[in-house]
């Protein structure tokens, strides 16, 4: 395989300072969730292995994901696709397009053959044979397969890419597929959202070029490190839920007080992504922060469940998944036992000193 620069060439060409690469690889470690002792291994494999060259597909999907990762503050976009991979092949990013552009294309897959990775934002509609979908004047279809053949692994960008998305919505007269349902021989790593986070993003690649493996998945090959727990389970207003306290309509007092969402329709219990500790924009907020319940974006099939707004009830789980309304009722059944209990015992204590008074 022709050699390629390493990041660490990279950063230097451009004048970056070692104290200021070493400070980017800590950096880097703490936006995968490593601890400390990550920092010097990720600046070794900068250090020592090549960029790992790229191609980006787009198929049936609105651009988000793209718009998603370009904002990424940890590390930065500009710092995964200039010095940490190379980004050979992006039609929305690039400035070569036509023939040039898929000229570029062929090369990198024949100089590459077998090392190169395969991101993919969209998905491939199979009806009519591939024909809502022409990319490069060709059915999209067509154009995955032809570039997954020699590829050494796939990203799915978003939940178009993973699991259709709203493309697949009933009745689906596309038939837009999940890339895994096109694509069997490859690994494929889904990292769902619509769009997904951005850090989760270029962590994802981050994680690739400093282990050269795929992270640790879950059974449907979602990356742990992000999507190993529920909203729910990370979310600041959970507090609110475990003491029974909701919001019940849109903007009543319990909304202005930042309740707990669920009853109005919040899917953060069935929904696993790190919207609550990552967040969105640098960290700074997320749809529940903003006063908004979670719709589950990154969950299989989320534009088929009913409402956003429909409350769940098929949970049958502890805590939200036994039953909102049991839940405020024992803690306020709990209160109101405390309390009577306190009275009692404070009515025996005030009739002992009453006759011991009176018997003085």
């Amino acid at each position: 395989m022709p050699e390629l620069e390493t990041f660490y060439d990279v950063m230097r060409r451009q004048g970056i300072t070692r104290r200021s690469f070493l400070k980017f690889c800590s950096l880097t470690a703490a936006a995968l969730g490593l601890g400390p002792a990550f920092a010097p291994k990720i600046a070794e494999a900068m250090e020592t292995k090549p960029r790992t060259p790229v191609l980006w597909l787009h198929g049936l999907e609105c651009t988000c994901c793209s718009e998603s990762f370009i904002r990424s503050a940890h590390p930065l976009a500009k710092d995964v696709v200039l010095s940490m991979i190379s980004l050979d092949y992006d039609d929305t990013l690039m400035a070569a397009a036509g023939h040039q552009a898929e000229a570029i294309l062929d090369e990198i897959m024949t100089k590459y053959k077998g090392n190169y990775i395969l991101a993919v934002e969209g998905n491939p509609p199979l009806n009519e044979d591939g024909m809502f979908c022409i990319q490069s004047g060709k059915p999209f279809v067509e154009k995955l397969r032809h570039v997954a053949k020699d590829c050494k692994a796939i990203i799915s960008w978003g939940s178009c890419a993973s699991w259709g998305c709203v493309q697949a919505a009933a009745p689906n007269p596309t038939r837009a597929t999940p890339v895994h349902k096109v694509i069997f021989d490859k690994p494929i790593i889904k990292v769902p959202g619509c769009p997904p986070i951005a850090e989760v993003m270029t962590g994802v690649i981050a994680y690739m070029l400093t282990f050269e493996r795929l992270p640790e998945l879950d059974r449907q090959g979602r990356p742990k490190m992000f999507y190993g727990q529920r909203i729910h389970d990370k979310c600041y207003r959970r507090p609110h839920f475990d003491a029974g306290q909701f919001v019940e309509q849109w903007d009543d007092e319990a909304a202005r007080k930042g309740y707990c969402l669920y009853k109005v329709g919040c899917k953060g219990p069935t929904t696993y992504n790190a919207c609550s500790t990552v967040r969105w924009n640098g960290g700074v907020s997320f749809p529940i922060q903003s006063g908004h319940g979670c719709i589950g974006c990154s969950e299989d099939g989320f534009w088929d469940k009913g409402s956003f707004y429909d409350r769940l009830t098929d949970i049958q789980q502890f805590g939200v998944e036994s039953n909102a309304d049991q839940i405020g009722m024992g803690v306020a059944g709990v209160v109101g036992a405390a309390v009577a209990a306190h009275a009692a015992v404070s009515a025996v204590k005030h009739a002992q000193r009453k006759d011991k008074g009176g018997e003085q």
